[in-house]
């Protein structure tokens, strides 16, 4: 069905709710006017609904596929490629010193998730491009930065990160890859990597892989790895591309969704390689690039989520049975009423904590404050974990919404639900993000947190005025979640913050998304102030159980017995 993107939510949410003012009025973003960012906006829009949202069922029944040794990519994906390339869509981040247009990673998140949205499978290249810019930006040499960055700026050339390994998975201190010096600054590549987005494709002049290897002084471990560039064409004198190098795509994954993405086997015998950034400083620089890709990903799930709304929402308004009063139409009937309502707000309160996690990271390049850093940092595990989880959840009450018609491929409501899947996988598994959250981004006593929940509890007094019952709740929850983090930064046994990681990230979530609804429904229509009621009175609650559950700690869990949990 026809997608139509949310301009105006994104728009509400920039003017009302996010304090994207603030990132408009640093001297860094000073072009992020608001006709800027108007335009950007609407522009955006069309390309997505009239360009890429036909490639969507596209890319599902015909995929990528591997033709003696060459990726063949879905029909029309060339054609969407290329308008996202010469949008100048890919390099809507990257600063103006680099060739990038230098605007808000707000605005980049708004359009990712439009484009998201529109064809996911086409979206995950310029978001892995976009991901290795910013790692280039921050960590590569001068050299490597004046071949690469433009070419991948303008799409010419796309790229990829290199992590994992059949033996290695999450602990990427397993890997084996080698990196052999050659004598002249280059490095020859050896190993095998798996799971690589976009590894190839049939509409680029290159393919410029980012890969993790070990040199031969490298200690065990993830302290031991290096980040090298490993393009497929070595550029020649005149930075075109040249000679193949010594790598090979072995095959492509077959998948649950996501058929349009080549997902890849790689294979590197010996491929020519530069190192990016300090020698066994590889996995800092790594996760330059995966910090931008969790939100990207994280935006990825709020797209599917909003794709498959609108195709659910559509269905139920046209899908005639039963007695429903009114127009007879299902969408008459309280518990479809229900299930829209829950996908809807769920939807609006993922894109919310998408776009105050953008404004952090904004916020934090345009001032260089710490307390910015710290709030982005918390955000991010917050904003990959519970987005994707949404979409996972939307799209699959998007599939119960159709009733049968859901579990036929014809209608496309399942795609969404295989599609958006992986999300909760790749870029680290959500229940890694959780243990990040209440680990590492709980190292600084909880006082990122903290300064969190004291704005939330401060925008529910203001709200008391005139919606008391709607800010009383919200207050309330803020305040249990206050207890809640508390009680995690007092344990000094990681495994009793663990046990309740991933129950503490969806309350915070459930919590901010309680914040979001709340203000909009202050500053909104009565129709976001109606949604905002659904969310606060119906969803809010949840986070009783779940913080229930994170305090409970791990020694009633770690007590049932291997022999009890397999059959």
């Amino acid at each position: 069905m026809p997608y139509r993107a949310p301009v105006s939510d994104f728009q509400f949410l920039m003017d009302h709710i996010i304090g994207f003012e603030q990132v408009a009025s640093t001297e860094h973003f000073a072009d992020a006017t608001p006709d800027m960012t108007q335009a950007i906006l609407g522009e955006a829009a069309k390309m997505c609904e009239e360009i890429l949202t036909p490639l969507n069922r596209a890319g599902d029944l015909h995929p990528a596929r591997l033709e003696n040794g060459i990726v063949c990519t879905s029909p029309g994906f060339a054609g969407g490629y290329d308008a996202i390339a010469t949008g100048g869509w890919i390099g809507m981040s990257a600063s103006k010193e680099v060739g990038g247009l230098g605007l808000p990673m707000t605005l980049t998140t708004s359009v990712n998730e439009m484009m998201s949205s529109a064809c996911l499978a086409l979206q995950l290249s310029p978001l892995m491009t976009q991901g290795q810019i910013e790692a280039l930006e921050h960590h590569a040499s001068d050299a490597i930065k004046e071949l690469y960055i433009p070419k991948l700026i303008s799409g010419e050339w796309n790229g990829t990160m290199n992590l994992t390994e059949p033996q290695a998975g999450s602990d990427v201190g397993a890997l084996r890859t080698k990196a052999e010096p050659n004598g002249d600054g280059t490095f020859a590549i050896t190993g095998q990597k798996i799971y690589i987005s976009w590894a190839d494709n049939d509409f680029t002049e290159n393919v410029c892989h980012l890969v993790l290897a070990r040199l031969p002084d490298g200690v065990p471990g993830t302290k031991g790895i290096s980040l090298f560039m490993v393009p497929k064409l070595i550029p020649d004198a005149d930075g075109n591309p040249g000679t193949k190098n010594d790598l090979r795509v072995v095959s492509l994954e077959h998948k649950m969704g996501l058929h349009g993405s080549p997902t890849a086997v790689m294979e590197y015998s010996g491929a020519t390689g530069w190192l990016v950034g300090h020698a066994h400083g590889g996995m800092a620089a790594m996760f330059t690039m995966m910090n931008n890709a969790r939100l990207g990903v994280g935006t990825q799930g709020v797209g599917i989520a909003e794709a498959a709304l609108q195709q659910a929402a559509a269905y139920a308004h046209d899908r005639k049975q039963g007695k429903a009063p009114g127009t007879g139409a299902i969408i008459e009937h309280a518990d479809v009423r229900r299930m829209l309502a829950s996908m809807k707000a769920d939807t609006y309160a993922a894109r919310a904590i998408t776009l105050m996690n953008a404004v952090a990271i904004d916020m934090a390049l345009a001032t260089g404050d710490a307390g910015w850093q710290a709030r982005a940092a918390f955000l991010t595990p917050i904003s990959k974990a519970f987005c994707t989880d949404v979409g996972c959840e939307v799209a699959g009450t998007g599939m119960q919404v159709h009733g049968g018609m859901g579990f036929i491929e014809e209608t496309g409501a399942a795609q969404y639900a295989r599609d958006v899947r992986v999300a909760t996988i790749y870029e680290g598994t959500n229940g890694i993000q959780a243990m990040d959250l209440v680990a590492r981004k709980l190292m600084d006593a909880g006082e990122a947190a903290f300064r969190i929940l004291e704005e939330i509890e401060q925008g529910a007094e203001a709200a008391k005025a005139t919606h008391p019952e709607l800010a009383e709740a919200v207050w309330q929850s803020a305040e249990s979640l206050r207890e809640a983090t508390e009680w995690l930064v007092a344990q000094d046994e990681l495994n009793d913050r663990f046990a309740g990681a991933v129950p503490y990230l969806r309350a915070f979530a459930r919590v901010l998304g309680g914040h979001a609804h709340l203000a909009s429904a202050v500053k909104g229509d009565a129709s976001r102030a109606r949604l905002a009621t659904f969310y606060i009175k119906r969803m809010l609650p949840e986070h009783v159980g779940l913080l229930a559950h994170a305090r409970e700690g791990a020694d009633d869990l770690m007590a049932i017995s291997t022999d009890d949990l397999v059959a």
